[in-house]
């Protein structure tokens, strides 16, 4: 027979085999478009914004659809109902995370992010259980956040500088902050932030979905894993001084807390506390806690020079409850209502993370009628929770009245799910809101906002919005009042 002959044969029975495997797995899942080969539901997505493709495919399939990513299923989740029935209410089934092939390859299953089962298990509850002991959610943790607070006010006073976040989660980490001049420090931050608008262009999705692109083919992922690398040597160093200097009666920070942990389990050979997985958490609590909520900070910023209307109000309140003559304290958030609803508005309206990360089902689920098999990715569309209109009236308009009763009292809402939901929900959730409360009030108290441009010709429509929504680049002045 010619070959050309066996060759196109072949590739058809490879074709209707493929078509055959699909069609017998999309029998138990939720409906959805039709796949193509290989290739899936991936030319009917924008990968420049995605949250709002997976709206359009909501409007013709419903809350609960299925999409194919490449060659692999995933169920998609759409709207309050069905996110919180399934990361809150079936919370142990959906609480295995899904894939996420670049971060797999960087982290290899271990860190408390992309890590699952058992070893998850028992890294979140270590690293939850070290942030209490370090003061988290307490007044020690709080006295940390108002004195950088008062570091970011006095750079910014002579300049320009956003390394507070980061520097909070240095001293429970490290123990000790650094200065915002410090070149190794601020070349690990830009490390850190790099990898985050990396991880939000289009191409980043493109690999996502087709992980032999991460080996193979040229682009920005490999400057992911140099920063990666970057990152982890300078953590191994911090490690390597704080084991020749560890007192295991008098732990310092998580590293500590971490080495004494790892002497504790040294005879058990199944033991999840390892060097390697120290590294890998160290980061994780650096990416999840640093980037992103300067990135909140930044676009909290950039709405308050768009409204400044809404501006005014919250320096009003922070001058009548606060005033000038001391720093902002936690306590003051019950007083301070607009405020508050002004915070979480920037969180809504920014929508920070818009697919959120990827979940899978820990078994095989039962889900409205549909049969979702064990290790089935799921993804849960914050966007659809933060933009309901039902929740929300004009979700597109930035407005703390969202958060407001008929009174002027904060309100409420079970559709604030910026940190995610259930099992999953953000770790750092507590140290990101009193972040925000604490540096935004404390900057409002010291600065007026000028923009170099008229409030009407601000853009505040995100840049890239992929893996993380980020603001535009922008130019304000900060005029000490």
């Amino acid at each position: 027979m010619d070959p050309f002959v066996v060759l196109v044969l072949s590739l058809s029975c490879l074709l209707l085999l493929s078509l055959w495997r699909q069609s017998s797995v999309r029998g138990k899942l939720p409906p959805g478009p039709t796949p193509l080969p290989v290739i899936g539901n991936f030319l009917q997505i924008d990968v420049k914004d995605i949250s709002q493709s997976l709206t359009n495919f909501s409007k013709v399939y419903g809350p609960v659809f299925t999409l194919y990513l490449g060659r692999q299923p995933t169920v998609v989740l759409h709207g309050y109902e069905a996110v919180k029935e399934a990361l809150i209410d079936h919370g142990e089934e959906f609480a295995g995370r899904g894939s996420f092939p670049m971060a797999e390859k960087i982290n290899k299953g271990l860190g408390i992010i992309f890590s699952n089962g058992s070893r998850w298990k028992e890294i979140r509850r270590f690293s939850l259980m070290t942030l209490r002991n370090l003061g988290m959610g307490k007044r020690t943790i709080e006295d940390r956040v108002q004195e950088e607070a008062q570091c970011l006010v006095e750079e910014l006073r002579k300049t320009n500088g956003n390394c507070a976040p980061c520097n909070v989660i240095c001293s429970i980490i490290f123990q000790n902050r650094f200065d915002y001049k410090d070149q190794d420090f601020l070349t690990f931050m830009e490390k850190v932030n790099e990898n985050v608008r990396i991880l939000s262009s289009p191409w980043l999705q493109v690999c996502n979905n087709f992980p032999s692109l991460i080996d193979y083919c040229p682009g920005s992922h490999h400057k992911i894993t140099k920063n990666v690398d970057y990152i982890k040597r300078y953590l191994v160093e911090k490690i390597k001084e704080h084991q020749e200097s560890l007192n295991v009666e008098n732990p310092r920070d998580f590293i500590d807390y971490y080495l004494i942990k790892q002497k504790q389990a040294n005879n058990n050979q199944q033991s999840e506390f390892t060097l390697e997985h120290l590294t890998t958490t160290v980061n994780d609590l650096f990416g999840a806690g640093t980037e992103t909520t300067s990135t909140t900070l930044r676009y909290a910023l950039l709405l308050l020079l768009k409204h400044p209307h809404v501006t005014a109000k919250v320096q009003e309140e922070i001058e009548r409850v606060v005033g000038r003559h001391r720093s902002p304290c936690m306590q003051d958030r019950s007083h301070m209502p607009y405020t508050d609803a002004m915070i979480h508005e920037v969180q809504r309206f920014i929508d920070l993370i818009p697919t959120n990360l990827p979940h899978a089902v820990t078994c095989d689920t039962k889900f409205r009628n549909y049969l979702i098999p064990k290790g089935t990715t799921v993804i849960t569309s914050l966007s659809s929770v933060l933009h309901d209109s039902k929740e929300f009236p004009n979700p597109e308009v930035f407005d703390p009245g969202h958060f407001l009763d008929k009174n002027g009292n904060f309100k409420k809402s079970d559709y604030f799910m910026p940190f995610s939901a259930g099992k999953r929900i953000c770790a750092g959730e507590g140290l990101a809101r009193m972040e925000l409360f604490l540096f935004l009030t404390t900057i409002l108290q010291n600065f007026k906002l000028k923009s170099l441009v008229h409030p009407k010709d601000i853009d505040t429509t995100p840049v890239a919005n992929g893996f993380a929504s980020l603001p535009p680049p922008y130019q304000l002045c900060f005029i000490p009042v």
